[in-house]
């Protein structure tokens, strides 16, 4: 396995954490919810009372305008955030929680946690360390050959 492919690795855990969601919570607002949702909501959780727009969504998530757009229109159609008008710039929308996505959140929230400590077993905090730093570092590689394109 020495000389596997990193990509294919990275691939094949991601879709093992997304199975690992799936299976669970049986929670039905939870079901309602596509991975790109519960993510976000996740992201908005974590930064709630600061002022987050499209844009820094699409900046923490890689991902372009077209796909927040339709992402955000439809979690707001479900009624897991709200799209606010900032009184300094009409063409901003401030993106916020709804009590719904927050009861959500705390579901979630368990479901990663387990995850994490089951993903992390065995490994000590200086390879955890070592590990986001590789993570990080791998992202800004992939973010600059994008760039170069």
């Amino acid at each position: 396995m020495e000389n596997a492919s990193i990509a294919m690795g990275l691939r094949s855990l991601n879709n093992m954490i997304r199975r690992y969601f799936l299976n669970s919570t049986s929670n039905r607002e939870v079901d309602k919810l596509t991975d790109n949702n519960g993510w976000i909501i996740g992201f908005l959780a974590e930064n709630e009372g600061k002022d987050i727009y499209q844009k820094d969504i699409e900046d923490f998530f890689t991902i372009a305008r077209s796909t927040a757009s339709t992402v955000l229109g439809l979690m707001e159609e479900k009624g897991f955030i709200l799209r606010l008008s900032v009184k300094s710039d009409a063409r901003l929308k401030k993106i916020v929680l709804t009590d719904k996505s927050r009861a959500v959140h705390k579901i979630m929230e368990k479901n990663k946690k387990e995850m994490e400590r089951i993903l992390l077993r065995g490994f000590t905090d200086e390879e955890v360390t070592a590990l986001n730093e590789y993570l990080n570092r791998m992202k800004e590689n992939i973010s600059e050959a994008q760039e170069n394109q």
